[in-house]
């Protein structure tokens, strides 16, 4: 079972409960095949919803607006309407959380819809706790997660003697072989690890009389190239036993290095990761108040400090370059061994327990839970069913509160209801003025018309004059 299948079953059961209880009304605990009582037949107003165009009556054409009537916008106007449309069809897809509430007149109606509230709230408790434990992982991820592991290293060898009736020059010629393998204890990965990626360097140094200056090591080094292998082989002509040492140089991720004695004899490390370094510097900092209480960014150098550091008083910013004079890279595992050429000691084969760090099974888990996308497509399914029921039973209400106003008093609402749809219907074909005024004379005869006039010929007399004064001004120039 994957990291991410407990989380991601507990938001689809939840997502698929708050579905169920808004289409069939089940709360939980409840069996599936109980359901609320409907209240009332459904209702609605015949033909369209309420707010939706009114419906054309047969033998009566559509009203036509006089292009005369119309406004039209400036360029910049119908730009921001048109990034408008844009923004609030952006909105439209992007669900959120507001949009799947049920409103308090719902449930004053229907209180068994508490339940439904209930569990919206224990998915939003849900859901922030999963996204606080996702930012916990990203932030674990981020530091080095390692394991002490323990690497079994096996050192064997052979030898071949000499045969004078050899076909071959190499059968005729006494030789040994030494070989150099290991493996991970209790490696439960999947994908078994090889020998080779724990080191970064393999040195095997054997009797430089034997063998002269010029031919007694061997020496591999890691490269970008690198071929990993399970183990390292060493063929020699000879015949007399010999003693060799091995010099393995582990490959540390992230690197490490050894201390200079001082500082290794002040903070109780021998070899250690460059951060966790700096961290046991500022622990003794702390520890022994060598920071300045006027200046928090200087550091008053002890007795230790100043024969480490060479200066009675640092910055804390300097330490990491100074630092870089204090740390060497790490001893290599030394390994004296002999090979043997008696043939009762071929069957012999030398063990050896190396301490690595390896990474944590458990930061492979945690990357695949952070990639995961298993049940998101499910999830979003049932947010969107649920965002449908939502809104149908808004309109539902709509409908209901039209309803319920249209037999208190058909007369009024009818009458306001129209008032509303014209004034929906002027808003949304531009239309300036009132048609329907502008059509009788008396709206022609109010005590405001004879202002109006004056105003409109004296704003005609004055552009035209500055069209005068424009003209004569061009003929005099």
């Amino acid at each position: 079972m994957s990291a991410d299948e407990p989380s991601g079953g507990a938001r689809r059961a939840t997502k698929s409960k708050l579905f169920e209880f808004l289409v069939h009304g089940v709360r939980p605990g409840m069996p599936s095949a109980t359901r609320m009582a409907p209240q009332g037949s459904a209702m609605g107003p015949p033909g369209p919803p309420y707010g939706a165009s009114p419906t054309v009556r047969p033998g009566i054409p559509p009203p036509i607006l006089e292009q005369s009537r119309k406004r039209t916008a400036p360029t910049q106007v119908q730009q921001q309407q048109q990034a408008a449309v844009q923004s609030r069809a952006r909105s439209a897809k992007r669900r959120r959380m507001v949009d799947k509430i049920l409103p308090q007149k719902i449930r004053e109606l229907v209180p068994e819809s508490q339940a439904y509230m209930d569990l919206l709230a224990f998915e939003r408790k849900l859901d922030q706790t999963i996204m606080r434990k996702r930012v916990d992982i990203q932030e674990a991820l981020k530091r080095p997660m390692k394991q002490k592991r323990k690497l079994r290293l096996y050192i064997s060898n052979t030898f071949n003697p000499g045969r004078s009736d050899a076909d071959d020059s190499d059968g005729c010629i006494a030789s040994w072989e030494l070989r150099v393998e290991g493996k991970l204890l209790e490696d439960t990965g999947k994908q078994k690890r090889k020998f080779s990626s724990f080191f970064k360097s393999l040195v095997i140094e054997l009797d430089k009389d034997l063998y002269g200056p010029d031919n007694h090591l061997v020496e591999w080094h890691r490269t970008p190239s690198t071929q990993e292998t399970d183990g390292f082989q060493v063929k020699r002509p000879g015949d007399v036993s010999v003693r060799c040492t091995l010099l393995l140089m582990l490959d540390y991720q992230p690197p490490q290095f050894k201390l200079d004695p001082r500082l290794a004899r002040l903070l109780g490390l021998h070899t250690q990761t460059r951060s966790a370094i700096v961290q046991a510097l500022w622990q003794y900092i702390k520890t022994n108040k060598l920071q300045d209480s006027h200046d928090k960014e200087y550091i008053t150098c002890d007795k230790y400090f100043q024969q480490i550091f060479d200066c009675p008083r640092l910055k804390f910013s300097e330490i990491p370059q100074r630092l870089t004079s204090l740390l060497l890279p790490p001893d290599p595992i030394i390994i004296n061994h002999l090979i043997s050429v008696d043939l009762s000691d071929q069957k012999k084969t030398a063990c050896y327990d190396i301490d690595v760090e390896v990474d944590d099974p458990l930061k492979c888990q945690m990357s695949s839970f952070l990639l995961s996308t298993a049940n998101q497509q499910e999830i979003a399914g049932l947010d969107n069913k649920i965002h449908e029921t939502i809104e149908s039973i808004n309109q539902l209400k709509i409908q209901r509160d039209f309803m319920l106003s249209f037999s208190k008093d058909p007369k009024c609402y009818i009458q306001e209801w129209l008032r509303s749809q014209s004034r929906d219907l002027k808003i949304m074909t531009d239309v300036v003025g009132s048609p329907e005024e502008e059509r009788r004379a008396e709206f022609y005869q109010q005590s405001w018309s004879q202002e109006a006039v004056s105003r409109y010929f004296y704003c005609k007399i004055q552009q035209r004059r500055q069209e005068l004064e424009q003209a004569i001004a061009v003929r005099t120039t």
